[in-house]
C-alpha cells in the first residue's frame, strides 16, 4: 500500500521539527482537494483489532431513535499500537468466554492503517445505512495532557471527547508556527498527536515569542477545517504521529529504489525571521 511507504516522509519532518527553528513569512493560499486531505491524514497511522485475514472485530450498532431501523456496525480504532495489543490481551485474558469468542479471540492481531483510508471510506460510504464506522480511542496520556492545558487556560472541562491535536501559536492571538525543512526552505505548519512534541517546539519559540503557546484542537476540527476553509496555511500543515507510532514507522521497509524521506532532517537548516 503507496500510504503505507508515505510514513516513512513523517519521519523526516519530525527530526526537522525538533531541530530546526521558527520561520514567519507569507504563505501562498492554497485550497485543498480530497485527495490532498487524505494524503495529509495518511501519514498518521491508526491501529485496528482485526482477525488474521484482517477484517476488524466489529459489534452492531443498536437501533436508532424515533424509529430509526438498526443497521451498521462500529470497530475500534486506537492511536496507540501498544493500546490496541493491550486490549486483545485483556480479551484473552478474560474468565468465562464461551468456546466460539475463545477461538475468535485466538486469531486477533493489531493491524495499522492510514488514517487517509479510514477518512476515504467513510466518506464514501455516507449514505449506507450498513456502513462500518470508528471509534476513535486516544492514548490517555493525550487525553490528560489535552485536558490539562485546557484547564490551565482558563476553561472548565470534565472530558475530552475526540483526538487531541497540539499546535503551537506565536501567542493565544495570532497564527500557527510554521517551520523550515530542508535544503529547498519548504514550509510547513506541524500539527502534533503528541503534547510533548508540541512543547518541543514551543521551548524553541519561547526565546523570540514569549507569548508563544499550545492550542489544543481535535481531529475532527481539523478534518472540518481542510475541507471547509480556505486559509493560506491549510496546504502546509503537516500531521506529526505520536513518538510511539514514529517508532513503528522505523520498522517498515523502504520502497525499493526511491531515496528514504526519512533522510530529509539531514539536510534541515534553522530558518531566519522574516521582517
Amino acid at each position: 500500500m503507496k500510504a503505507l511507504v508515505r510514513w516513512g516522509a513523517t519521519l523526516g519532518l519530525v527530526g526537522s521539527t525538533l531541530l530546526g527553528s521558527v520561520f514567519v513569512g507569507n504563505i501562498p493560499v492554497l485550497a485543498l482537494s480530497e485527495q490532498q486531505i487524505k494524503e495529509k491524514l495518511d501519514v498518521i497511522p491508526v491501529y485496528l483489532v482485526t482477525n488474521d485475514k484482517g477484517l476488524p472485530l466489529s459489534r452492531p450498532l443498536p437501533a436508532g431513535q424515533n424509529g430509526q431501523k438498526p443497521g451498521g456496525s462500529v470497530t475500534g480504532a486506537y492511536l496507540s499500537r501498544q493500546e490496541a495489543q493491550a486490549f486483545i490481551n485483556d480479551l484473552r485474558n478474560a474468565q468465562g468466554k464461551d468456546p466460539k469468542m475463545a477461538e475468535i479471540v485466538k486469531s486477533l492481531q493489531v493491524t495499522p492503517v492510514p488514517l487517509g483510508v479510514i477518512y476515504q471510506q467513510l466518506q464514501q460510504t455516507k449514505s449506507d445505512p450498513n456502513r462500518l464506522l470508528f471509534a476513535f480511542k486516544p492514548v490517555d496520556q493525550e487525553i490528560k495532557g489535552a485536558m490539562d492545558l485546557l484547564r490551565q487556560s482558563g476553561q472548565k472541562v470534565d472530558q475530552f471527547t475526540s483526538v487531541p491535536i497540539f499546535a503551537v501559536r506565536f501567542a493565544p492571538d495570532q497564527g500557527y508556527v510554521p517551520i523550515q525543512l530542508g535544503s529547498e526552505k519548504e514550509q510547513v505548519v506541524p500539527l502534533f498527536f503528541s503534547k510533548r512534541d508540541a512543547l518541543g517546539l514551543l521551548n524553541q519559540v519561547k526565546p523570540k515569542f514569549p507569548k508563544a503557546d499550545i492550542q489544543v484542537i481535535d481531529v475532527d476540527g481539523v478534518i472540518k477545517t481542510l475541507q471547509e476553509k480556505n486559509d493560506p496555511w491549510l496546504n502546509q500543515v503537516v500531521l506529526i504521529p505520536s513518538p510511539e507510532s514514529r517508532e513503528y514507522i522505523r520498522t517498515l521497509p523502504k520502497e525499493n529504489g526511491a531515496k528514504s524521506p526519512a533522510n530529509r532532517n539531514n539536510n534541515a537548516s534553522p530558518a531566519k525571521k522574516s521582517n
